[in-house]
């Protein structure tokens, strides 16, 4: 191998390194962009119809609040925090895929291909903005059987993609498992402190509790809220302290 040849390989792997330290950095970003999302949702929690139990709600329920306030229904099927965290967290997931691809590189692709396609069957099966397009179709009907019509459909994009329910399940279950999964990486890896690596192991597990007793455990609602708020403080600490740590390696070979 020709001394040009080893000089462009060095130079394509220098700018590949520098490309993954702004990556970094971005991911850091996105990390605590996640954590204003999961704040403003926990503030809407105590607005006004902010925190119904799951599957309490017709179709027709939620064609009204629609009507009433769009924003609150579009966060309610999971556009807070959702839908948002599940978009802000893909460069996260990737940058710790690069960060320990010389450490557990197996592992690390393992939990980025499941926090993929968890995103991937949520944002597929969400009742969201179906259901806001079908309240203003019903709204706009003018007959009784109109409205059977999208109260109808509605029920149906409700069985699918409601939160809490179990067409939604799935999509939840990956999103979890990825957490849980890069977190016992970065935990073995020794890159990210231990703290970090436990939070990220608290805040997944109880939020896979929450996610079972949710949906298919529909009783004591209010008790089963408090894991997720434990699992919800411990996804926040571990949003900080990743992107703290994913802010520093951005920085390193500067």
């Amino acid at each position: 191998m020709t001394t040009t040849t080893i000089l462009t390989h060095q130079s394509k792997a220098e700018t590949s390194n520098a490309g993954w330290l702004n990556f970094y950095r971005l991911a850091g970003v996105t990390a605590l962009l996640a954590i204003l999302v999961a704040v403003t949702d926990i503030s809407l929690t105590f607005l006004p119809a902010g925190a119904e139990p799951p599957g309490t709600m017709t179709a027709v329920d939620w064609f009204n609040l629609f009507q009433d306030n769009w924003f609150m229904g579009l966060r309610n099927l999971g556009l807070l925090p959702n839908i948002l965290t599940l978009f802000l967290l893909i460069p996260t997931f990737l940058a710790l895929y690069s960060v320990h691809r010389h450490v557990n590189p197996a592992y690390a692709a393992l939990a980025v291909v499941i926090s993929l396609v968890g995103t991937a069957i949520y944002l597929s099966n969400n009742a969201a903005f179906p259901m806001w397009a079908l309240s203003t179709k019903y709204a706009a009907a003018t007959t009784e059987a109109q409205r059977n019509l999208m109260a109808a459909a509605g029920e149906a994009v409700l069985a699918r993609g409601e939160d809490f329910q179990p067409g939604s399940f799935t999509g939840f279950l990956f999103a979890e498992l990825a957490t849980l999964t890069i977190s016992v990486v970065m935990l073995r890896g020794g890159i990210f402190s231990k703290t970090t690596s436990y939070a990220g192991i608290v805040g997944g597990s109880f939020l896979f509790i929450f996610t079972v007793w949710a949906t298919f455990i529909p009783v004591m609602f209010e008790v089963a809220m408090i894991v997720a708020m434990i699992g919800g403080l411990a996804s926040i600490v571990w949003y900080v302290l990743t992107a703290r740590r994913l802010f520093q390696l951005g920085k390193a070979s500067q």
